[in-house]
């Protein structure tokens, strides 16, 4: 079968180097195993730290791709819940399921977890055209749910419902703001928060403003623009006042990290939360610890979520009150392209690649 494989790393991310549409052995199903034909896959950026060999270095020849969302085409003999001809969507998570975070149902804290596309292999991910996972790590798609909706909702969809809704628990009224509003993840952040009956206000670069209204935050602001705080501060005690309560921030939603954390922190409200789950412009933040114990800041972090989380997402997208952004779709003979565009951030949304 054709997949997408690279055999070594490209640190200074010359994907052209390494990236190469190869023939390998087509999978067959272990006793807890489906496979599918695979129709599309989500990019993440773990596909870039992947090829870059950081922050771990990964099992090699290598196969990327977390999300993918294809037909059942076998199954193994202790399979029971998915058949031949179902349509599903991976949950990328691969956690062993009898340690006791897994058994409390905190699969994502499992000290044996695996990102499935990024740490497995050799030649194990979603980027090919027929993939295996067990029958725990995928889930059904409703036939009102595209394969791409479904392949661009799998990991950043569970991620921010994990982040909002598992972490932070929010509540309807709060205020509510989404760090990177026209990224896969903050397009789903911004939904998920109005589906709780939040106000929320969400920062992208200027030329995405209009689309993060369009899909439903009540404010968008341009937080390349030094005094963005400022501007977030000041529709915060606007919508204060209408509420009758203190202006700031309830909740940020955060995955951007650099030099907008602190400024983050001296937006919330006193007991208020900042739930954080990635760092794509630095890691190595300063923080005012002022802002943290003078307020009683609740700091979270997050990572993945649940396969509950994801069929939750996914049923409300069956419902039309969640949806995917796809910013384009490539096939694996343009994944240069298309990891290239990821890389450069020019996107609103997620990107798809599709084997041919």
């Amino acid at each position: 079968m054709k997949a997408l494989v690279y055999e070594k790393y490209a640190p200074d991310d010359d994907y052209e180097k390494i990236l190469k549409v190869m023939d390998v052995p087509e999978p067959t199903p272990k006793p807890n195993e489906v496979v599918f034909k695979v129709v599309t896959a989500g990019l993440n950026y773990d596909d870039i730290w992947g090829m870059r060999g950081k922050p771990i270095q990964i099992p090699m020849p290598h196969i990327s791709g977390t999300d993918a969302a294809g037909q059942v085409v076998a199954v193994g003999e202790d399979v029971s819940t998915i058949a031949v001809g179902d349509r599903i969507v991976s949950h990328g998570n691969l956690s062993c399921r009898v340690c006791v975070a897994c058994t409390e149902g905190r699969e994502y804290d499992c000290r044996y977890r695996k990102i499935w596309g990024f740490q497995t292999g050799p030649l194990w991910g979603g980027y090919c055209e027929y993939a295996h996972l067990p029958e725990m790590n995928v889930v059904k798609i409703p036939e009102n749910v595209s394969y791409e909706d479904a392949a661009a909702a799998s990991m950043t969809m569970t991620t921010s419902w994990h982040m909002l809704v598992g972490r932070a628990k929010i509540q309807p009224g709060q205020t509510v703001l989404i760090m990177g509003g026209g990224s896969g993840m903050g397009t789903f952040g911004i939904q998920i928060a109005k589906l709780y009956g939040c106000d929320v206000i969400a920062t992208a670069s200027s030329n995405k403003l209009e689309e993060c209204l369009k899909l439903g935050a009540d404010f968008a602001v341009d937080h390349r623009k030094e005094d963005w705080d400022k501007q977030v501060f000041t529709i915060s005690k606007d919508l204060a006042k209408q509420k009758q309560s203190s202006p700031g921030i309830d909740v940020i939603f955060e995955h951007i990290g650099g030099s907008h954390w602190n400024k983050e922190l001296a937006l919330l409200k006193y007991g208020a939360t900042i739930v954080t789950t990635g760092a794509t412009t630095g890691y190595d933040v300063i923080s005012d610890l002022r802002h943290i114990f003078f307020k009683g800041t609740n700091i979270l972090g997050s990572t993945q979520g649940t396969r509950s989380e994801l069929e939750s997402g996914i049923f409300w997208m069956s419902k039309g009150k969640i949806k995917s952004i796809v910013d384009s779709i490539y096939t694996f003979e343009n994944a240069v392209e298309a990891h290239t565009k990821m890389l450069q951030g020019n996107l609103f949304g997620k990107i798809l690649m599709k084997p041919g």
